[in-house]
């Protein structure tokens, strides 16, 4: 049979999982994992929309000419990454399409935005008070200096997706209030002010959520969090920005591109 490939636009507009997933029985790949591998391709790309519901396991089976284990399996694996919920007597339901996001230097706000994401802020923490000592060190500024802090949660199609706190020097920028962060994201802020961030440091991560923080992003205490750490810099080498954000690892993932050295 055909080779799995990416998602075809289905008439009229909808992707019926049953007709469109192709599987080879001659890949080395598993047959769950072409299964799901395409799944989740039309989750991310929006052919399954949240809310659609998936044909049930047997049934499901019976098209593709599969085993139930099989199709179970590859089920799960969407399960496991938080794409789909199993409900009795509802069956399985898209709930939500990941954000992947390349590692450059963007805000996630414009992420959100070119992904038509709809990206909305709420605003916990907006205040000027003197740097301690990490950040003053992250910040490259005396300890005490007057830094700005910024902590909000980025929601994206109303559901919030991180909670990010931000490190600035205190005269950078003219301090906006709440009703401008709620609307407009801090490196358009940022570039508006004439502010060009040119390279950054940063590091990825991963750790459970604290119950404040499984709250906050509405999800279970110690559930998986993904985190960076970003240090921002000018041209001429000036510390922008330091900041430490939290994801949802069930919404959000960071796509890196590898190239081999011979």
């Amino acid at each position: 049979m055909t080779t799995p490939n990416s998602p075809r636009p289905s008439s009229p507009g909808i992707w019926d999982p049953g007709a469109e997933i192709l599987v080879d029985h001659s890949s080395p790949m598993p047959l769950y994992f072409q299964i799901a591998t395409q799944l989740e391709s039309a989750i991310d790309s929006g052919a399954l929309a949240p809310g659609a519901r998936l044909d049930n396991e047997v049934h499901l089976a019976g098209r593709l000419g599969l085993s139930r284990p099989t199709v179970r399996q590859a089920i799960q694996m969407l399960a496991d990454k938080g794409l789909v919920v199993r409900k009795r007597g509802v069956g399985t339901q898209v709930v939500h399409n990941r954000v992947k996001r390349g590692v450059e230097l963007t805000s996630l706000f414009d992420d959100l935005s070119a992904l038509d994401q709809r990206p909305g802020t709420r605003v916990l923490v907006n205040v000027v008070e003197p740097a301690g000592a990490a950040v003053a060190r992250a910040l490259d500024v005396a300890e005490r200096t007057e830094v700005w802090r910024l902590e909000r949660v980025r929601l994206a199609r109303s559901e919030p997706i991180a909670r990010m706190c931000n490190y600035l020097p205190a005269d950078l920028i003219p301090l906006p209030g709440d009703e401008v962060l709620e609307t407009r994201g801090l490196y358009q802020l940022l570039r508006g002010a004439g502010v060009r961030m040119h390279a950054a440091r940063q590091s990825i991560g991963a750790r459970a959520a604290s119950r404040a923080e499984a709250e906050l992003l509405g999800e279970s205490e110690g559930a998986p969090l993904l985190t960076m750490e970003r240090t921002s810099y000018t041209a001429a080498g000036q510390v922008v920005e330091y900041g430490t954000h939290l994801y949802r690892a069930s919404r959000y993932s960071f796509d890196f591109a590898l190239r081999g050295t011979g």
